[in-house]
């Protein structure tokens, strides 16, 4: 069976220039391209590809289908404060879970959330 190596999640945004950088300034994502109406972004094994959509109804407006990643990190405590620290907005607080995972979760600027998890040691 053939393996996936890497995930890559494609966002409608209203404002590319702003989700660009928020994604830069405050997530700590790389610009690896770019041409008109698109961004691609990444941060590790995370890739983003933005396209501008001026038009396109808010996610914030659809807030039962804005949670698009889960993604799983190493220190997430670190990660959260670097976060935190950003002033970016936080969804939920940092916190171990009963299913063995430490999590939190943030909201872009057109409301997007991400979940970050590390799993727990046993």
């Amino acid at each position: 069976m053939s393996e996936i190596v890497t995930a890559t999640f494609v966002l409608a945004v209203n404002d590319l220039a702003l989700s660009k950088k928020f994604y830069t300034e405050k997530l700590g994502f790389a610009e690896d391209f770019c041409v008109d109406g698109w961004t691609f972004l990444s941060r590790g094994a995370c890739k983003l590809r933005l396209g501008h959509c001026p038009d396109a109804i808010p996610i914030s407006d659809a807030p039962d289908h804005s949670w698009f990643a889960y993604l799983h990190v190493r220190d997430a405590l670190s990660l959260y404060d670097e976060t935190v620290k950003n002033g970016v907005e936080i969804w939920h607080k940092l916190a171990d879970k009963p299913w063995g995972m430490r999590e939190f979760a943030i909201v872009t600027p057109d409301g997007h959330r991400i979940v970050f998890g590390e799993k727990l040691p046993v």
